[in-house]
């Protein structure tokens, strides 16, 4: 079964001399529990297709169909309940709130899809644990540490049933240790049923996944069966 299907996406911005192709006519699949990595230069498109593929832009041409619903035919109200209702997304600037302790940034998501108070925090404790920062629920932002604040935004996008987990860099603040132990999360989250799409530069997290794609100037140029070690995927990439 497809979750999210991209058909001939374009994301253009400006106009004239400033005209930028961010994307072009990019078609993808992703499966219902696969787990799929994005790669390419800076530039190529990665961080527009997964703000394309969760809602929080509309394409200049083509579709986005997300868990059946196409994105583009909803307004703002429609795409943000879709988003609370099946997206988890890892920004790569992870835009906690910094009056918010980690529960209540973890449970945010959770309480504005009409979650009950007690019953969104304890989704918060369970995603806490989950990527191993459960005694930071009580802290706020700034008194924890770049990777403690990674993994508490992590925690935001897995609680609750998320369907798609989009994850921008989401190991880009962690040592190599915890970093591993993010992709084994994301990796077991997809063996549970939900999907995956990941932007990352590591060869190394992208051989979690079950295929890798990469992008260059907005367009995908290849695409490749990953599990299958991070040397393959060197010396595969275009």
């Amino acid at each position: 079964m497809t979750l999210l299907a991209l058909r001939d996406v374009s994301r253009d911005h400006g106009t004239g001399p400033a005209l930028v192709h961010a994307l072009r006519e990019v078609t993808l699949d992703v499966a219902a529990g696969e787990f799929v990595a994005v790669m390419g230069p800076s530039g190529s498109g990665k961080s527009t297709l997964l703000t394309l593929a969760g809602g929080l832009d509309t394409p200049t041409s083509g579709r986005v169909v997300l868990d059946g619903t196409d994105v583009g035919a909803l307004g703002p109200s429609g795409r943000s309940a879709l988003r609370r209702r099946a997206v988890g997304y890892v920004f790569q600037d992870l835009n906690l709130i910094p009056s918010l302790t980690a529960a209540e940034n973890v449970m945010l998501p959770r309480e504005l899809d009409g979650a009950r108070a007690r019953r969104a925090r304890q989704e918060a404790r369970e995603a806490l644990a989950e990527v191993g920062v459960e005694e930071l629920a009580d802290r706020f932002p700034d008194e924890m540490s770049g990777g403690q604040q990674q993994r508490v935004a992590i925690a935001r996008a897995l609680v609750g049933d998320r369907r798609l987990v989009l994850a921008d860099e989401p190991t880009g603040a962690l040592d190599s240790h915890t970093g591993e132990d993010v992709m084994r999360v994301l990796r077991a989250r997809c063996d549970a049923g939900a999907s995956c799409l990941m932007v990352t530069h590591e060869s190394r997290h992208a051989a979690w996944a079950d295929r890798v794609v990469f992008l260059r100037d907005g367009r995908i140029v290849d695409a490749t069966p990953a599990r299958t070690g991070p040397e393959t995927l060197l010396q595969e990439a275009p």
